[in-house]
């Protein structure tokens, strides 16, 4: 296995805890700490308790990961819009 390979897997958000970490766990039983990827942040995009996300996963440290992708629960309401934020200038 070389240096850059991840191993990818899927998994269900259990815990949000501070500092934009989460509990995650795996679909093998397993439960591990992970952080969102820098272009999650960048787009906004939300993660709750409850969703499905992919991660990446180092062979070196099998308890921590980052997470990649949050994918769609197709049974999901669809979002509210919101309204935009007022900028004073």
């Amino acid at each position: 296995m070389a240096k850059e390979d991840l191993i990818e897997t899927e998994g269900t958000v259990i815990d949000v805890m501070p500092d934009t970490r989460y509990r995650v766990r795996l679909e093998n039983g397993f439960d591990i700490t992970a952080y969102v990827a820098g272009k999650m942040k960048k787009h906004r995009i939300r993660i709750l308790a409850g969703d499905r996300v992919k991660l990446e996963m180092t062979p070196y440290d099998m308890t921590k990961g980052r997470i990649t992708f949050r994918i769609r629960d197709e049974n999901a309401p669809a979002p509210v819009a919101r309204r935009p934020q007022f900028r004073r200038k």
